[in-house]
């Protein structure tokens, strides 16, 4: 398994760290196979109930890797044809507990909303960059996120960029629980564990439910969010736009 990604089991409870903490865990070429590789391994490993997945500090997912994405333009997004891991985390037949310890901003805010629910550090902040990018979301931002936080909220993050941070993302019903930041692993563990001392099969069988119920509501949202980010988003002033949006979303971190 590559660097990018840390993969540790602590009983039936496995542990996906990503690893590039000096990008903010951006999604590079290599991480984004190692973490697809490592969500068919959790579904595949009958020794593993529930995953928790996580970021090194200070960051969760900053999403695409832009920086690259600049570089490659259209050939960096082909990769997500064949490992699509954002998309990935929500199609696991175990439980995803994602205990965000830091920022989760575009395409790493829909690999949180993958999860089946979301812990939060007291450091975490949330937000939805992709239009200021011009990268429109294509992992079910759109579909999932009215889910959680209604269509109003889930608007407003899209179409303003703002940065919302651990408490208000409690309010608004994005996390189930903040906790501090040193205690978001220990208070992870506790959940998973709690999760995993349910036998295997009806866990699968629930978590099926969850899983087909929404597809079935989601499944023409999906659609849509694919088809149209696929015609609208552009690679030409990528570089720029980056800057002009990480500039933004320092000014707006809290402290």
């Amino acid at each position: 398994m590559s660097g990018e990604l840390l993969v540790e089991d602590v009983g039936a409870v496995r542990v996906l760290t990503l690893n590039r903490p000096g990008a903010r865990n951006a999604l590079s070429g290599g991480l984004i196979s190692a973490l697809y590789r490592a969500l068919l391994d959790v579904d595949a490993d009958d020794s593993v109930r529930v995953a928790v997945l996580t970021g090194a500090d200070p960051a969760f997912c900053a999403g695409v890797d832009l920086k690259q994405a600049a570089r490659e333009g259209a050939a960096y997004f082909r990769r997500f044809e064949d490992e699509n891991c954002v998309g990935r985390v929500a199609l696991v037949r175990k439980p995803v507990i994602g205990a965000v310890n830091g920022a989760a901003f575009a395409g790493g805010l829909e690999i949180a909303l993958g999860c089946d629910f979301l812990l939060a550090s007291d450091r975490a902040v949330f937000a939805d960059t992709h239009v200021r990018v011009g990268v429109l979301p294509g992992g079910g931002l759109t579909a999932r996120l009215p889910q959680l936080v209604g269509s109003a909220w889930a608007r407003r993050m899209s179409m303003t960029g703002e940065v919302v941070d651990a408490a208000q993302a409690e309010r608004i019903g994005l996390v189930t629980e903040v906790v501090a930041h040193d205690r978001l692993r220990e208070r992870a563990l506790e959940l998973a564990a709690a999760v995993a001392e349910v036998a295997g099969e009806p866990m699968r069988a629930l978590t099926r439910i969850y899983a087909e119920s929404a597809a079935s509501q989601l499944g023409p949202a999906l659609e849509i969010e694919t088809a149209v980010a696929r015609e609208h988003s552009s690679f030409d002033g990528l570089e720029e736009r980056r800057v002009a949006v990480t500039r933004r979303n320092r000014d707006q971190l809290p402290g």
